[in-house]
């Protein structure tokens, strides 16, 4: 419970239809009741038990409400009715009316509640979602993406399912208990009393057998995670798996959650299962009990009329069906509990990366990127050490170096996806820190070795950073990328959906595409980050050429394996181990014959 204390304020903004829900709710277990107990007059008809009443009864107080109600009854079908089959109808109406208010109430609780139901769950998920992509990127290096989307999907479905158990538990079926009990005071408080002496003892047995429902359902939602990550990783990996018939051990791997998961679910359900037949066999006792202390009431000391007798006993049992929701739900919780915990866990996990307390907004770009003895590290050893860069505006500035030597940690830590640790980066002499990360952002336009797209139109990836763009703007930018000549080919052109990441072009056609992102973007600091490692010889022609156009009159950052893209630059900085040891032109490196001429030499290139 103390995380659902959380999940009701997503219930705030729907609190009119929790209100509507509770009076139907009200209407719903007070018409219950009554219908109950219409069934008595109906039996005193049947059975001639009908009292001759001549006299209009008058209203003693809430204790004689039951004779109340039958001497009111009896007058009128005396006075009133006369004839016994006109009087068994009448009684079957208002039988029937009764039952209609009674679900006709149940079907109005229901209809309000969905609207609160649905909508938490919408929130919810809207939360996550946003929480999902404001969060780090060093959140997710630790996580499996397949666990994060189990906790948006299946732990928010759990949570809603529990979240209606809770508003059962605590409004529908305790009114219909309340209220039967009412009546069945009304009726005989010594049958009320007797019956109430037992229903503690089934109450803690009940409760006793719901204790390992969380440990147990935190197990499934945890294992759920761990399979749907095994298949996120097999779908995107489906080529590496095949090429070295790896398919056996994956299919191993996934087997062996599989079957933990089935050994976590059986127990969860052999414990879940328990919860219906117990309840009903403790509830069905109790009704035992009571017909033999009833029927003694009535046969040996009768304290009471068998068709009264017959009417408590049907508001006893209809006790049993709330009494049995209640136990549901209170299991039901359980499970929702430990789904909340996983879902606040995302929610509640803190931004380390996010606006400052007066953050500013940066102005358009116009003097110099600062990079000030930064260091930083991903896990214990530092990427880089003391490292410092001065880049001008308007000049393009290469980092080369072996693999692990921190080029792409440059990129990473000026676009703010991680914070330096010690030092500072700074753009017109402001702390990237100090100013907002949209307006940081808007100023760079990053090109990626791996080209991210998206499930949708060349357009709308085009477009990413302008919804607005118009048709014009995005066939300039897809020229200038080099991609409109393959683009204007395709069915559809710039409105032909290119499939999961992409998969319906080829790499080249990918690289140019979000080139035509960068361009459209109009961004004055460009990062290529390995923008053309992937390609074939005939691609990265074309790529480098786009990336030639775009680079004119930005200040540009080039991360590079191939050094043919890069003896332009017109500055060269060589990186060992998170460290500077050669920077200049491409003409005066190779002079000095340092690391930069060695690796030149490797991949055969001429000064």
């Amino acid at each position: 419970m103390n995380y659902f204390k959380e999940i009701l304020r997503y219930a705030k903004p729907y609190k009119s239809y929790g209100i509507l829900n509770i009076i139907c709710n009200v209407f719903f277990a007070f018409f219950g009741a009554l219908s109950f107990i219409s069934l008595i007059p109906m039996l005193d008809v049947l059975f001639d038990k009908t009292q001759q009443v001549t006299t209009k009864p008058e209203w003693t107080g809430i204790l004689d409400l039951m004779s109340y109600i039958k001497g009111s009854m009896g007058f009128y079908l005396t006075s009133e009715v006369g004839n016994k089959e006109t009087a068994l109808l009448l009684v079957i109406g208002l039988v029937l009316v009764l039952f209609f208010l009674k679900n006709l109430f149940g079907y109005l609780g229901m209809y309000f509640i969905a609207f609160l139901r649905n909508g938490v769950l919408r929130d919810i998920r809207n939360d996550m979602y946003s929480k999902i992509v404001h969060l780090p990127i060093a959140y997710f290096s630790e996580k499996r993406k397949g666990d994060v989307i189990a906790r948006t999907s299946a732990d928010v479905l759990q949570v809603q399912n529990s979240f209606l158990s809770i508003l059962e538990l605590i409004v529908k079926e305790p009114l219909n208990i309340v209220f039967s009990l009412a009546l069945m005071v009304v009726i005989s408080p010594k049958l009320t009393i007797f019956m109430l002496l037992f229903l503690p003892v089934s109450g803690f047995l009940i409760s006793r057998l719901g204790k390992k429902l969380k440990k147990r359902s935190d197990q499934v939602q945890k294992e759920q995670g761990y399979f749907m990550s095994l298949l996120e990783e097999t779908l995107g990996g489906l080529k590496v798996i095949k090429g070295f018939n790896a398919e056996n051990r994956l299919e191993e791997s996934f087997q062996n959650s599989t079957g933990r998961l089935y050994r976590f679910a059986v127990k969860l359900n052999h414990r879940k299962g328990l919860a219906s037949p117990v309840s009903e066999f403790l509830g069905i006792l109790v009704i035992g009990i009571l017909l033999w202390y009833g029927g003694r009431l009535v046969i040996v000391e009768q304290a009471i009329e068998g068709t009264t007798f017959i009417g408590f006993m049907l508001l006893a049992y209809g006790i049993l069906t709330p009494a049995k929701a209640v136990s549901k739900a209170s299991y039901q919780v359980k499970e929702g509990d430990a789904a909340a915990q996983r879902v606040l866990e995302i929610l509640h996990t803190k931004n380390d990366i996010a606006d400052q307390q007066g953050a500013v907004t940066i102005p358009a770009f116009a003097k110099a990127i600062n990079i000030n003895n930064i260091t930083f590290s991903y896990l214990e050893e530092p990427v880089l050490k003391n490292f410092s860069l001065h880049i001008p505006k308007g000049t393009s500035v290469a980092l080369v170096g072996q693999s692990g030597s921190g080029k792409s940690t440059i990129a990473n830590l000026l676009t703010r996806f991680y914070d330096v640790e010690e030092g500072t980066i700074t753009i017109d002499d402001l702390n990237i820190k100090e100013v907002t990360l949209k307006s940081l952002r808007d100023q760079i336009a990053i090109v990626t070795q791996d080209s991210i797209l998206f499930n949708d139109t060349i357009a709308t990836n085009v477009a990413l950073s302008d919804k607005n763009a118009s048709e014009q703007r995005i066939i300039d930018a897809l020229k200038i990328a080099n991609a409109w000549e393959f683009v204007k080919e395709l069915p559809e052109g710039i409105h032909t959906n290119i499939g999961d990441s992409g998969n319906k072009l080829s790499g080249g056609q990918k690289q140019r595409l979000s080139i035509a992102r960068a361009v459209l973007k109009n961004a004055p600091i460009l990062i290529l980050d390995e923008a053309t490692s992937a390609l074939d010889t005939e691609s990265e022609r074309l790529v480098q050429d786009a990336l030639e156009k775009v680079m004119k009159n930005r200040t540009s950052i080039i991360i590079a394996h191939r050094l043919s893209t890069i003896q332009n630059a017109d500055h060269i900085v060589v990186m060992k181990k998170g460290e500077i040891v050669e920077q200049g032109t491409h003409a005066t490196l190779i002079a000095q014959e340092g690391l930069y001429h060695s690796l030149v030499g490797m991949q055969s290139l001429g000064s």
